[in-house]
């Protein structure tokens, strides 16, 4: 197989403002690159959280998300933590509200769901 590692993930986002404030300010992803794409009317915004990318595009002209979270395309993102208990304080010091704190019914491990300005479901996985 020629595949080695995942270079980045690509999120559709609607409200420049809204999105650098979540996942920049508050979740602490860094700004690799911006690129305003007239020709699209989109921004195109590169993040970077440790060795990952999200490479975000915010348009208002995106379709909403049709259902939760069964929608084809993206699931959810989710992220490794060490103490959940402690992120999920966090986040909602940031005003960012969890889903009760629950077990992943296939590896018992502790998680829980929180979503992007746009809806878009974000796990945290112990």
């Amino acid at each position: 197989m020629f595949l080695t590692t995942i270079h980045h993930i690509a999120i559709n986002c609607s409200d420049y403002e809204q999105t650098v404030e979540f996942y920049v300010k508050k979740l602490g992803f860094e700004i690799i690159r911006e690129n305003h794409r007239k020709d699209k009317n989109d921004i195109k915004l590169d993040l970077k959280l440790g060795s990952y990318e999200l490479e975000l595009f915010i348009s208002s002209d995106y379709p909403k998300r049709p259902s939760y979270p069964e929608a084809l395309g993206l699931r959810h993102l989710a992220f490794k933590v060490e103490q959940i208990e402690e992120v999920i304080a966090d986040l909602k010091s940031k005003n960012i509200e969890c889903e009760p704190l629950r077990t992943d019914t296939f590896t018992g491990e502790k998680m829980t769901f929180f979503f992007d300005p746009d809806g878009l479901p974000l796990e945290l996985h112990e």
